[in-house]
Protein backbone atom coordinates (compact mmCIF):
# COMPACT_ATOMS: atom_id res chain seq x y z
CA UNK A 1 0.00 0.00 0.00
CA UNK A 2 1.47 3.59 -0.75
CA UNK A 3 1.76 6.09 1.82
CA UNK A 4 -0.47 9.22 0.93
CA UNK A 5 1.24 11.14 4.05
CA UNK A 6 3.13 14.29 2.11
CA UNK A 7 6.25 15.37 4.09
CA UNK A 8 7.01 18.97 4.83
CA UNK A 9 9.82 20.72 6.18
CA UNK A 10 10.77 23.51 8.46
CA UNK A 11 9.92 25.91 6.04
CA UNK A 12 6.93 24.74 5.06
CA UNK A 13 5.82 24.65 8.29
CA UNK A 14 6.59 28.09 9.11
CA UNK A 15 4.34 28.84 6.18
CA UNK A 16 1.72 27.15 7.55
CA UNK A 17 2.06 28.65 10.94
CA UNK A 18 1.69 32.12 9.53
CA UNK A 19 -0.78 31.80 7.45
CA UNK A 20 -3.17 29.89 10.11
CA UNK A 21 -2.48 32.97 12.33
CA UNK A 22 -2.90 35.78 9.70
CA UNK A 23 -4.51 34.17 6.75
CA UNK A 24 -5.03 37.68 4.80
CA UNK A 25 -0.58 38.14 4.77
CA UNK A 26 0.89 38.54 1.33
CA UNK A 27 3.44 36.29 -0.02
CA UNK A 28 5.98 39.34 0.24
CA UNK A 29 4.80 39.39 3.91
CA UNK A 30 5.50 35.68 4.54
CA UNK A 31 8.74 35.73 2.21
CA UNK A 32 9.91 38.40 4.41
CA UNK A 33 8.46 36.60 7.98
CA UNK A 34 10.81 32.89 6.43
CA UNK A 35 13.25 34.62 5.33
CA UNK A 36 13.24 33.03 1.74
CA UNK A 37 11.94 35.08 -1.79
CA UNK A 38 8.75 35.32 -2.87
CA UNK A 39 8.42 33.11 -5.36
CA UNK A 40 9.14 30.22 -3.42
CA UNK A 41 6.67 31.17 -0.95
CA UNK A 42 4.13 30.96 -4.19
CA UNK A 43 5.37 27.76 -5.27
CA UNK A 44 5.64 26.51 -1.89
CA UNK A 45 2.26 27.47 -0.70
CA UNK A 46 0.89 25.90 -4.62
CA UNK A 47 2.61 22.81 -3.33
CA UNK A 48 1.10 22.42 -0.12
CA UNK A 49 -2.51 23.42 -1.65
CA UNK A 50 -2.03 20.84 -4.56
CA UNK A 51 -1.22 17.95 -1.80
CA UNK A 52 -3.62 18.90 -0.06
CA UNK A 53 -1.73 19.68 2.78
CA UNK A 54 -2.93 23.28 2.81
CA UNK A 55 -6.69 24.46 2.56
CA UNK A 56 -8.60 27.75 2.76
CA UNK A 57 -11.75 27.45 4.21
CA UNK A 58 -14.52 29.91 4.48
CA UNK A 59 -17.38 28.99 7.21
CA UNK A 60 -19.01 30.02 10.40
CA UNK A 61 -16.94 30.05 13.63
CA UNK A 62 -18.82 27.71 15.49
CA UNK A 63 -17.30 29.98 18.90
CA UNK A 64 -18.61 32.53 18.37
CA UNK A 65 -22.42 31.50 16.76
CA UNK A 66 -25.43 31.35 18.31
CA UNK A 67 -25.70 27.59 17.56
CA UNK A 68 -25.82 24.57 19.31
CA UNK A 69 -23.05 21.81 18.79
CA UNK A 70 -23.43 18.41 19.48
CA UNK A 71 -21.03 14.97 19.38
CA UNK A 72 -22.92 12.36 18.30
CA UNK A 73 -21.16 8.49 18.89
CA UNK A 74 -22.65 5.70 17.21
CA UNK A 75 -22.23 2.44 16.93
CA UNK A 76 -23.23 1.17 13.24
CA UNK A 77 -23.06 -1.62 10.66
CA UNK A 78 -23.11 0.35 7.95
CA UNK A 79 -21.16 3.03 8.34
CA UNK A 80 -20.28 3.92 4.68
CA UNK A 81 -24.27 4.48 4.59
CA UNK A 82 -24.00 7.37 7.79
CA UNK A 83 -21.15 8.95 6.11
CA UNK A 84 -23.37 9.39 3.09
CA UNK A 85 -25.90 10.87 5.16
CA UNK A 86 -23.64 13.28 6.66
CA UNK A 87 -22.63 14.59 3.41
CA UNK A 88 -26.17 15.23 2.77
CA UNK A 89 -27.08 16.55 6.01
CA UNK A 90 -26.76 20.54 6.55
CA UNK A 91 -27.00 19.91 10.25
CA UNK A 92 -24.13 16.94 10.18
CA UNK A 93 -20.93 19.19 9.64
CA UNK A 94 -18.51 16.51 9.75
CA UNK A 95 -17.90 12.84 10.61
CA UNK A 96 -15.14 10.61 11.95
CA UNK A 97 -14.17 6.93 11.89
CA UNK A 98 -13.35 5.61 15.15
CA UNK A 99 -11.91 2.83 16.89
CA UNK A 100 -13.27 1.32 20.06
CA UNK A 101 -16.54 1.44 21.54
CA UNK A 102 -18.28 3.63 18.80
CA UNK A 103 -17.01 3.36 14.88
CA UNK A 104 -18.62 7.04 14.04
CA UNK A 105 -18.62 10.37 15.80
CA UNK A 106 -20.74 12.99 14.00
CA UNK A 107 -20.74 16.30 14.65
CA UNK A 108 -24.61 18.63 14.18
CA UNK A 109 -25.37 21.84 14.61
CA UNK A 110 -28.85 23.22 15.21
CA UNK A 111 -30.34 26.64 17.24
CA UNK A 112 -32.79 24.50 19.37
CA UNK A 113 -32.34 21.19 21.66
CA UNK A 114 -35.08 19.33 20.99
CA UNK A 115 -34.09 19.73 16.96
CA UNK A 116 -30.97 18.11 17.47
CA UNK A 117 -32.53 15.37 20.12
CA UNK A 118 -34.74 14.70 16.96
CA UNK A 119 -32.22 14.57 13.99
CA UNK A 120 -30.62 12.04 16.66
CA UNK A 121 -33.61 10.29 17.09
CA UNK A 122 -34.86 10.10 13.58
CA UNK A 123 -31.59 8.86 11.92
CA UNK A 124 -29.85 6.93 14.75
CA UNK A 125 -31.92 5.88 17.20
CA UNK A 126 -34.64 4.46 14.76
CA UNK A 127 -31.89 3.01 12.56
CA UNK A 128 -32.07 -1.25 13.16
CA UNK A 129 -28.24 -0.85 11.95
CA UNK A 130 -27.21 1.01 14.76
CA UNK A 131 -26.94 -0.74 18.15
CA UNK A 132 -25.22 2.19 20.16
CA UNK A 133 -25.99 6.00 20.19
CA UNK A 134 -24.62 8.33 22.75
CA UNK A 135 -25.25 12.48 21.99
CA UNK A 136 -23.09 15.19 24.04
CA UNK A 137 -24.37 18.79 23.82
CA UNK A 138 -20.77 20.57 23.30
CA UNK A 139 -20.75 23.61 25.97
CA UNK A 140 -17.70 25.36 24.99
CA UNK A 141 -15.15 25.85 22.33
CA UNK A 142 -11.84 26.52 23.24
CA UNK A 143 -10.22 28.29 19.93
CA UNK A 144 -11.96 29.63 16.72
CA UNK A 145 -13.61 26.34 15.27
CA UNK A 146 -14.50 27.17 11.42
CA UNK A 147 -16.40 24.76 9.19
CA UNK A 148 -18.28 25.11 6.22
CA UNK A 149 -22.29 25.61 7.30
CA UNK A 150 -24.97 25.15 4.70
CA UNK A 151 -27.59 27.81 6.21
CA UNK A 152 -30.21 26.39 2.50
CA UNK A 153 -32.37 23.62 5.55
CA UNK A 154 -34.66 23.23 2.81
CA UNK A 155 -32.85 21.61 0.94
CA UNK A 156 -32.96 18.56 3.49
CA UNK A 157 -35.02 16.60 1.20
CA UNK A 158 -33.83 12.76 1.14
CA UNK A 159 -34.15 10.10 -1.09
CA UNK A 160 -33.94 6.78 -1.91
CA UNK A 161 -30.18 7.64 -2.77
CA UNK A 162 -29.49 8.09 1.27
CA UNK A 163 -29.51 11.74 1.27
CA UNK A 164 -30.89 13.78 4.30
CA UNK A 165 -34.22 12.64 4.58
CA UNK A 166 -36.15 16.50 5.36
CA UNK A 167 -38.02 14.31 7.79
CA UNK A 168 -36.15 15.34 11.23
CA UNK A 169 -38.51 17.53 12.41
CA UNK A 170 -41.49 16.08 11.38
Amino acid sequence: MESKVFKIDEIDRSIIEIIQKEPTLTHTEIAKKVNRSQPTIGMRIRKLEKSGVLKFQAGINLKTMDLLLARVEIQTLKPDETIKLVKSCPYMLNAFRLSGTSNISILIVNNKLAHLDEIVNHHFRKDPNVSEVYMDIITDVTNDFVLPFDFNFENCGLTSTNQCCGKCFA
